[in-house]
């Protein structure tokens, strides 16, 4: 594949900007989108209380990585596109009216566990392992949603329009849902593709340390909820599967890679 034109890394240090974010690193990847540092150390992933796959919660270590703060746009998506030739996303017809979900501002979505591999690929990163996208989610404490316990329509872009959009939104208009890292849309909008095959009794024999799900399979792990999803679908700890093949108005991604 080709590769994405390399853009110089820049390292800063952005200041908090509410009491619940802590101070967090940022670089430019070479596709020229921002990603936000995630520390070593550990965490706890999965949930006591919720659906029977989240369990048993578990303690995950995971060396330093970083994560893109947004959430890969269409435009991002049609610049690798035509610099690799590959085929455009699958877009469905809404109400007779494509215009609603197809717009170079809006998060990518329509692609296929493989195209978003390939994004990533291009750009010099790599999918984030099941692990790494809770963890960036949720960080090291305990919290339903990426901001916290109470959701609002100012927290993110699920079903319904009273958060102000009927379908996608704009990467990084939710200010109030972002995640302890910074990052914008961890629920909601686009449910996002990850690394691993989808196990519901992987979390049972994970290794401690930097798990990335069993070896194989068809059926891949998405996160993070959709813009047609309850609360209960944008919980940090909630899990999605689909066939590598799928293509959805309801999934998106975004991409990682590892820590210096």
């Amino acid at each position: 594949l080709a590769q994405a034109p390399s853009t110089p890394q820049q390292t800063q240090t952005v200041p908090t900007t509410t009491a619940d974010f802590s101070p967090y690193k940022t670089i430019m990847g070479d596709d020229g989108r921002e990603m936000v540092e995630i520390p070593e150390g550990p965490f706890k992933m999965g949930s006591t209380d919720g659906d029977y796959d989240e369990a048993p919660e578990h303690q995950v270590y995971l060396a330093t990585f970083y994560i893109d703060k947004y959430e890969v746009t269409q435009a991002e998506y049609d610049r690798f596109v035509r610099a690799t030739k590959r085929g455009k996303p699958f877009v469905p017809v809404f109400d007779d009216d494509i215009s609603k979900i197809l717009n170079p501002a809006l998060a990518a979505m329509g692609m296929s566990w493989s195209d978003a591999v390939a994004y990533c690929q291009w750009a010099g990163k790599r999918l984030p392992t099941e692990a790494e996208w809770e963890k960036a989610s949720k960080g090291e404490g305990s919290r339903k949603y990426p901001w916290g316990d109470t959701l609002t329509p100012k927290h993110a872009n699920l079903e319904g329009e009273e958060d102000g959009y009927k379908y996608l939104a704009p990467p990084g208009k939710f200010e109030a849902g972002r995640s302890p890292y910074g990052l914008y849309d961890m629920a909601g909008n686009v449910a996002e593709w990850v690394h691993d095959t989808y196990d519901d009794k992987y979390y049972a024999k994970t290794p401690y340390r930097d798990p990335k799900g069993p070896e194989d399979g068809q059926n891949k792990v998405i996160r993070g909820g959709s813009w047609r999803e309850s609360p209960h679908g944008a919980r940090v700890a909630k899990r999605f599967q689909a066939k590598l093949w799928r293509t959805d108005a309801t999934i998106g991604f975004r991409c990682a890679k590892g820590g210096s």
